[in-house]
């Protein structure tokens, strides 16, 4: 055999991708020199490019042993050593190719690619440095550099590796798709629709960007296009359990509850770890009532709050426990998993000397939504001669009564949907904002991430998460002595602040109740007591259910009037209803409504029942406003204690409970004396447009004391959390 002759025929065919053919021959070079290094080391990457990596792996081990000191042969072993998990091992191979190369380029890459794969990322971030100053056009170590500098969330900083590996070649699809990645965490989802949409052109199966597709249309609200991207995905990898889970998202954000969980169900038999998975499933079930396995499933999440582990959303929590110690903690857990403090504040100790305190209200719900039907009054009242007011809306911007009430009632109103959150925050800097209010906190569509940069001097937790927010970066929340009393103020993050009357805006320019439907119209039996809850499904738990079950029982004629929503939700109720021995015809759904035709509706019933652990806050409001008394038990938590705080200032605190027998009794009570509840509905009736809670233009001059006072202390260089003022902010009107 002509050993020379043969290997360069071998090398011919390895260049054209002829791999068959380049192994025989170099397999018969080794059949006649059994040493032979190039033989070893060229046959070694045959393998390596066909992923037969034990394989390549030995024969990459064996040219090593012949030529120790061949930095290339020791750079190529990486690739297989790597492949079969044996990373330190892959780290000593590129040593050992820079002991013998130091200027090798390569190898200072495949490096940086085994230090990644220990998680020692700054090491790796000097390797690919390295790798780059030698070899400036490296366009796979911009990439990866990029990738590193993401895993660290320095995204922008990612985002100029990728920009230049693409420069170098605009066809690098990895370095496209990762692109995309960084501008969605970066919360620009229209820059990462079109780094999806490119890599798509080049590869329509890539499952990948599909779903990450998805998750860009979804914050896009184009729900029914990511939707699409989702059923494309799963269409080409049916048992891809991150399109699964996205998708049930998107059925659960949409009310499309039964989807969800059989979508969240299918991801969780194939992979129970991903993050968050079982809290959304549970929550879905929830809004189902679904309770299958509910108490041993509360209990897990629990139990992993209480660990400090990720992985329960703070607003599943509510639902789950009235503990304000486990919420604090999961709300922590949260911010520090999704939302932490970023490092460049984009405010920096200023103090503001502006001849009206500006205000800046940050909402996805600016529009026809509970949190506007309360707000609406506040906003426009505010004293224009003292604030200044700034909306910032990134919800839904679809038109109507609702939407320009608001724009009318805001100095400047701005839409920040495709802002990132760092140009929002330096929209505020730049607008020198005092004080700046989030009104969602931990609930759909947030953008907590806004506030984590910090671009206002103060910050406060108000109205749309009835609970602390977890954030060292939120100073204050607004609340009443009932909602927190003093004793579980150590449970807050926030400095609490306390309003005089209640912690809850009203609107006295809400609809007033009109003509109320007859009873046969809104599907109502003509005789017998009407039990009313109009909360979330997902806020009925079963120890309530088997309250109301009991009252049924007890109440002759009686009927529980509930928010319908979907198919398995009535379902499960009646079931459930039959297994607690009561007819599932008394238990009556009522459909989805326009506002005022569902304050319409409301006089129908004759005692609201509310719920616990998470009470409620705008249905406990209506039903007020409409007439009807609510009957409440309050618990430890904000969530559970939000009723209570509106009878209270409604001039009711009769009805105020703090244990579910007492709930119960007094239920029985009043369903059993009509002169009772007759009396009770009189005095709702007068109490109505006297006592504190519809007095929109009180309620604003105690908000708007709280306001000066909090910038009243940043004026005079007082920060909130000081030991000697912890919990002792109370404000009276002005």
């Amino acid at each position: 055999m002509n050993v020379p002759e043969t290997l360069q025929h071998a090398l011919t065919h390895h260049q054209a991708g002829r791999l068959t053919e380049a192994e025989q021959l170099y397999r018969a070079v080794l059949a006649a020199a059994p040493d032979h290094f190039d033989a070893l080391h060229l046959l070694g990457l045959v393998e390596t490019r066909r992923g037969h990596f034990v394989e390549a792996e030995r024969l990459l081990a064996r040219a090593r042993s012949v030529n120790p000191r061949s930095a290339e042969a020791c750079s190529n072993h990486v690739h297989a050593l790597m492949a079969l998990g044996r990373v330190e091992e892959a780290l000593a191979s590129c040593d050992a190719a820079l002991a013998n190369r130091p200027d090798f380029p390569e190898a200072h890459y495949n490096r940086g690619v085994a230090l990644v794969a220990l998680q020692r990322y700054d090491d790796a971030l000097a390797s690919y440095d390295r790798a780059l100053s030698l070899r400036p056009d490296f366009a796979q170590a911009h990439a990866d550099r990029g990738a590193v500098l993401a895993t660290l969330g320095r995204y922008d900083e990612a985002l100029q590796g990728y920009d230049r590996a693409l420069a170098l070649g605009p066809g690098h699809v990895p370095a496209r798709y990762n692109r995309g990645v960084a501008l969605a965490a970066l919360a620009r989802p229209a820059e990462a629709l079109a780094c999806f949409d490119e890599v798509l052109a080049r590869e329509p199966g890539h499952v990948l960007a599909l779903n990450n597709r998805g998750g860009a249309l979804d914050n896009l609200r184009r729900h029914a296009q990511a939707k699409a991207s989702y059923d494309r995905a799963l269409a080409i990898q049916p048992d891809f359990a991150d399109a699964l889970y996205n998708r049930g998202a998107l059925h659960a954000y949409g009310n499309r509850h039964d989807a969800a969980c059989a979508d969240l169900e299918r991801a969780f038999a194939l992979d129970p770890g991903l993050p968050y998975l079982d809290t959304m499933l549970l929550h879905s079930r929830m809004h189902c009532c679904d309770w299958r396995a509910c108490a041993e499933q509360s209990q897990r999440l629990v139990a992993r709050v209480r660990s400090g582990a990720r992985g329960t959303d703070p607003l599943t929590m509510l639902a789950v426990s009235d503990s304000a110690a486990d919420q604090l903690r999961c709300a922590r857990t949260w911010v520090d998993d999704k939302c932490p403090p970023s490092p460049a504040r984009v405010w920096r100790g200023e103090r503001y000397r502006h001849e009206r305190i500006r205000i800046a209200y940050l909402s996805a719900d600016l529009r026809d939504h509970p949190l506007a039907w309360l707000m609406a009054g506040l906003f426009e009242r505010h004293d224009r001669e003292r604030f200044e007011t700034t909306a910032i809306s990134f919800g839904d911007d679809a038109p109507g009564a609702m939407r320009s009430r608001l724009q009318r009632a805001f100095a400047r109103f701005v839409d920040v949907r495709s802002s990132s959150d760092r140009e929002v925050a330096d929209l505020l800097r730049e607008l020198e904002i005092d004080i700046a209010v989030d009104l969602n906190g931990h609930t759909a569509d947030a953008r907590t991430g806004i506030l984590a940069l910090r671009p206002a001097p103060i910050q406060v937790n108000y109205l749309g998460f009835p609970g602390t927010l977890g954030a060292d970066y939120i100073d204050y929340i607004l609340a009443d002595r009932f909602v927190i009393p003093q004793a579980q103020q150590a449970h807050y993050a926030e400095e609490v602040v306390y309003l005089p009357d209640t912690f809850q805006a009203n609107d006295a320019r809400r609809p007033q109740a009109g003509r109320s439907p007859s009873r046969a119209e809104a599907g109502l039996p003509g005789e017998g007591m009407v039990l009313c809850s109009f909360n979330s499904s997902y806020k009925i738990a079963p120890a309530m259910f088997d309250v109301w079950m009991r009252l049924l029982r007890q109440i002759d004629g009686s009927v529980l009037w509930l928010a319908g929503g979907n198919a398995s939700l009535e379902a499960n109720l009646r079931r459930d209803a039959q297994v607690r021995g009561v007819a599932p015809a008394r238990l009556v759904f009522a459909p989805r409504a326009a506002y005022a035709e569902y304050l319409a509706r409301c006089p129908l019933a004759d005692l609201v029942l509310d719920t616990l652990p998470f009470n409620g806050g705008t249905t406990t409001s209506d039903a007020l406003w409409a007439g009807v008394p609510v009957l409440t038990c309050a618990g430890e938590a904000f969530a559970a204690r939000m009723a209570g705080s509106l009878l209270t200032a409604i001039g009711l605190p009769e009805l105020v409970t703090s244990t579910l027998d007492a709930y119960e009794a007094l239920a029985l009570r009043l369903a059993g004396d009509p002169a009772l509840l007759a009396a009770t509905r009189q005095k709702l009736a007068r109490n109505r447009d006297t006592s504190p809670l519809f007095d929109t233009d009180r309620f604003r001059r105690s908000i708007e004391a709280a306001y000066t006072t909090m910038w009243e202390r940043h004026q005079r260089g007082e920060g909130p959390h000081g030991a000697e003022n912890r919990g002792q902010t109370t404000v009276s009107r002005k």
